[in-house]
């Protein structure tokens, strides 16, 4: 007689084993993760396991056969669908999914071939045990067998669960003290507590961020204007004031990484036009972009705010409500007309919200311009037809102005059309890092038109014009072929050199030199604003004046890295700048804290919305 499926407590143990072991292959596989020991790898191995058993165990309770067996199936579905949209998030980001970045929903339509581009055929074994669940469920073979439970050995089993949970929280707190606390290291999160405990406390990270602001008051910004205070540079007074009264154009040059200027790839020259823009340009050879999830929008947030992005999520997503004190306000008070340019779609990056709180009097979006299929391609409107039209648009602004402009060609996955190809692609195991060489010259080639229309426009002796990289364009994912490009092993050392991005800013007048301070990002408001002539004395911000004697050189990352004079911080290990190798860490140690304090300054900032209760014109009598 033919037995019927009851209680299906070997269901259940086929469900959890299932997912189990394919979280372990897919962190293996799928996830770039040092493991240094075997103390990591057992963690590894067991962190995803008390969860799974947790989920899966609740079919124990469900009295229908049909109702158990399409909760196992449509959780085991669940989860297998969250660890593979990490997989693909990580491919191209090199990191994982937050809570913050599942509602801005507005920028998938506009992700297209980035997102595509990490799509292949193979990934449908992702769902491997999803499918072979589906058929033990509908074809019930003999082989399986089910047997009921009784209350005792269910409690046995959660109880199970837990110790195991417990155990693994215990053995991650050995092998990283305050792991919960060090929430800007995903990955570190993942490999300890697994994918699916983390998204858990991200779930509480979200919601403890949301109470923050509620609670939050005037008094918080005590010890944070004292630390800016402290932290404030006195601007360069040969230098102080010497673009006043200049238009200042801003470009932020898309993906663009330090290591392609001054370099070849099969004999070409790369960058041409910037090689030589950084001789007559203040050119700072050792900058570091210090963006985190929100890529061009937190590199946006950065310069305009000398703020610290935030580890989960984007700030123009998360706190586009929040008051701030932006450069492009300070500009407006000192008879600037501030605007944005960028041909794409307002609300990406919900920059038609966050530009409001910026203060930007107006923004040039795709709206402004004529985009049609013979000038775009990739990810919109190619950046020499952008340059053309945006010069065309400045002749009718007021002077003087301030324009913030975004590139677009030289995205992420790189496409090009072969009209706009002037170097040949690289030759490596990476199609992405082939094609980024190509469409970098191409940006190139579009700055240089861009200074040449300005000239022709009457524009370019009265502007001060400033190039900076937002983010990488390579990611971790393809440190084999960059291997092969640089000819050397990407050891974390390197990783973090590879951050550097351009920075130049070119002053009619002012002869052009290179500066080798260490800096990033965050020190890019106070710098421009003291070259105008706008002190920032009493601001709340964590950046410095690049240019002033007084400048610390250090730049944070919102990962926990840092670079200083002489030391790296990368991997958890203290570097030599001068040998690239492994050295003492007390050496690294003093800024280990400043970083810590300043990431956790401006989060607090933009958590509770302090700059609310700040007032500027007291700021500045005091």
């Amino acid at each position: 007689m033919k037995r019927t499926i009851r209680s299906n407590i070997s269901l259940i143990a086929v469900t959890v084993l299932f997912l189990w072991m394919k979280t372990y292959i897919v962190y293996k596989t799928s996830f770039n993760m040092d493991i240094e020991n075997s103390l990591q790898e057992f963690i590894l191995l067991i962190n995803p396991l008390s969860f799974i058993m947790l989920v899966m165990g609740i079919g124990f309770f469900f009295k229908s056969d049909k109702a158990r067996n399409r909760y196992l199936l449509g959780m085991s579905f669940f989860l297998s669908f969250l660890l593979y949209a990490n997989v693909v998030f990580y491919r191209f980001f090199n990191d994982f999914i937050t809570l913050p970045l599942l509602f801005q929903t507005s920028n998938f339509a506009d992700l297209g071939n980035s997102v595509t581009e990490e799509f292949n055929v193979a990934d449908i074994l992702y769902f491997a045990d999803v499918i072979l669940l589906f058929l033990l469920l509908k074809f019930k073979p003999s082989f399986v067998k089910f047997r009921p439970m009784s209350k005792m050995n269910r409690r046995a089993y959660f109880l199970s669960a837990a110790a195991l949970m417990f155990l693994n929280l215990g053995l991650a707190e050995v092998e990283r003290p305050q792991l919960l606390t060090r929430t800007f290291d995903r990955e570190m999160l993942v490999k300890n507590i697994g994918t699916f405990n983390y998204h858990l406390y991200d779930i509480f990270l979200q919601s403890k961020s949301s109470a923050q602001r509620a609670l939050a008051d005037g008094s918080e910004l005590t010890e944070i204007e004292n630390y800016a205070d402290a932290n404030y540079a006195e601007p360069n007074t040969e230098l102080f004031g010497a673009a006043k009264g200049k238009n200042l154009i801003m470009v932020s040059v898309e993906s663009t990484q330090a290591f392609v200027l001054n370099n070849t790839v099969n004999g070409q020259e790369i960058t041409p036009f910037l090689n030589d823009f950084a001789k007559e340009s203040l050119n700072f050879t050792n900058f570091y972009h210090q963006t985190g999830q929100g890529k061009t929008s937190d590199a946006e947030f950065l310069t305009e705010n000398a703020l610290y992005p935030l580890s989960r999520g984007a700030v123009f997503f998360t706190h586009s409500g929040n008051q701030f004190n932006s450069m492009a306000e300070k500009l407006e008070e000192n008879g600037y007309f501030s605007n944005a340019m960028h041909a794409n779609n307002k609300s990406f990056w919900n920059r038609d919200i966050m530009y409001d709180s910026i203060g930007y009097e107006r923004f040039y979006n795709v709206n402004d311009y004529k985009v049609n299929e013979d000038n775009s391609v990739n990810w919109g409107m190619k950046d020499i037809p952008f340059f053309e039209q945006s010069a065309e648009l400045m002749k009718t602004m007021p002077q003087p102005f301030y324009s913030k402009m975004i590139t677009l060609t030289n995205h992420h996955p790189f496409y090009y059309d072969k009209e706009d190809q002037m170097i040949d692609e690289f030759n490596s195991s990476s199609g992405t890092l082939n094609r980024y060489f190509v469409t970098v010259r191409y940006t190139d080639e579009a700055l240089k038109t861009f200074v040449e229309d300005l000239k022709k426009a009457g524009l370019y002796e009265n502007s001060v014009i400033v190039l900076y990289g937002d983010h990488y364009g390579i990611s971790e994912n393809h440190n084999e072929a960059m291997s092969q490009y640089l000819g050397k092993e990407v050891t974390p050392y390197v990783s973090a050199e590879l951050q550097k991005v351009p920075f130049m800013i070119h002053i009619p007048g002012v002869k052009g030199q290179e500066i080798d301070t260490v800096g990033g990002q965050v020190d890019v408001r106070p710098t421009l604003l003291h070259l105008l002539g706008v002190d920032t004395k009493g601001d709340i911000q964590f950046g410095q004046d690049l240019l002033s004697s007084e400048h610390e050189s250090f730049a944070a990352f919102r990962d926990g890295r840092f670079v200083t004079e002489n030391y790296v911080y990368a991997g958890d290990v203290c570097w030599d700048k001068k040998t690239g190798e492994q050295t003492d860490a007390s050496y690294c140690a003093p800024y280990i804290e400043k970083a810590a304090a300043e990431l956790n300054y401006s989060d607090r900032v933009i958590y509770g919305d302090l700059l609310r209760f700040y007032d500027p014109d007291a700021a500045r009598k005091e």
